[in-house]
């Protein structure tokens, strides 16, 4: 990604307060394990005092002098890992902690970006900084099948246990999901899912509404200045881990966005990156909005989940509206 110098700044300075915090814990937890297990503070000394030792039989030309350091290092280890079970810590307490395991919070693995790296730029670039609040809402945790009855109940369901299974696979099956349905069913909610429990687990994930979507290719593509902007948005178009469309069908419809949406499915197709594309028309319509080859793509490559039933947002806007109605007529009777 295209990052500008303060950008990158402002990601390296997270893993630098991240290195800082989570150095902090474990120097505390070090501190409160001297100051409560007997003997634990003298076998951490040990190390110091076993390493000079044999350090200095080494330089003298001791052959033997290595392996019998890490024979008496492996031991103390193990001496130290007893006693704090034996305190009832876990064996792992004073390990260093570290926020993402994979690259310890340098946000670089073997010189290459980490994931967690590559999902902040994403967050950064695509001012995506919403999507968490949002997703602290609509989860899995915060479902509820309490808006629906009778056969929509069951598709929900459904396509609820749908959604569980293609997050909960993520990793070690490629997938691409197909939502549509009436306005209002759970389209954009269940989207939401399961990008949550995808960045929950490492993966980057870009969301776009389409209309903001192709507006903002649009915008790019006419900026002869920013070539190499517009270079970098469609390379990563193409290659984070989940790529959701939501809403397909309130672009613009020109010849412009077609072209540019089909190579975006295109490519992530060949390049066996997930998708999760959801609309409000139905089938008949998106065969007639969209060119053959795209929505041949489309039917061939996509697992399709209809959902039916009443418009949530209004439903919840009537409740609201008739608990509130409730409490005033409860206060003027009081």
């Amino acid at each position: 990604m295209a990052l500008t110098a303060s950008q990158y700044n402002s990601i390296m300075r997270q893993y630098e307060e991240r290195q800082t915090r989570n150095r902090h814990l474990r120097e505390e937890r070090l501190r409160h394990v001297y100051d409560t297990i007997d003997g634990y503070r003298a076998l951490d000394e040990s190390v110091a005092s076993v390493s000079v030792a044999h350090g200095k039989k080494m330089l003298a030309g001791d052959d033997s002098a290595l392996k019998q350091l890490r024979e008496r290092l492996h031991a103390l280890s193990g001496d130290r890992a007893r006693l704090l079970i034996s305190n009832g810590y876990p064996e792992n307490f004073l390990q260093p902690v570290y926020d993402c395991p994979d690259c310890r919070d340098t946000g670089y693995i073997q010189g290459q970006k980490c994931h967690c790296f590559r999902q902040a730029e994403i967050s950064l670039l695509y001012e995506q900084s919403n999507l968490k609040q949002i997703l602290d809402k609509e989860n899995f945790n915060t479902l509820s099948y309490d808006y629906f009855q009778g056969d929509a109940l069951i598709s929900y369901r459904q396509a609820v246990e749908k959604c569980k299974k293609f997050a909960g696979n993520f990793k070690t099956s490629y997938q691409n999901l197909f939502f549509y349905g009436t306005v209002g069913t759970g389209k954009t909610f269940l989207s939401n899912c399961i990008a949550r429990e995808c960045i929950e687990h490492g993966c980057s994930v870009i969301y776009f509404s389409a209309a903001s979507l192709f507006d903002l290719l649009s915008r790019s593509a006419y900026n002869f200045k920013n070539q190499e902007g517009m270079s970098s948005l469609c390379s990563d178009l193409y290659t984070c881990d989940l790529l959701v469309i939501d809403d397909l069908g309130t672009e613009t419809a020109t010849a412009f966005t077609l072209s540019h949406f089909f190579t975006c499915l295109n490519e992530r197709l060949l390049r066996k990156k997930s998708m999760i594309i959801s609309t409000n028309l139905s089938l008949e319509d998106c065969k007639n909005r969209y060119q053959d080859r795209i929505f041949s793509r489309i039917t061939s490559n996509f697992e399709f989940c209809k959902l039916t039933g009443p418009d949530i947002r209004i439903y919840k806007k009537l409740t609201n509206r008739n608990l509130q109605n409730h409490i005033s007529e409860s206060e003027d009777f009081s």
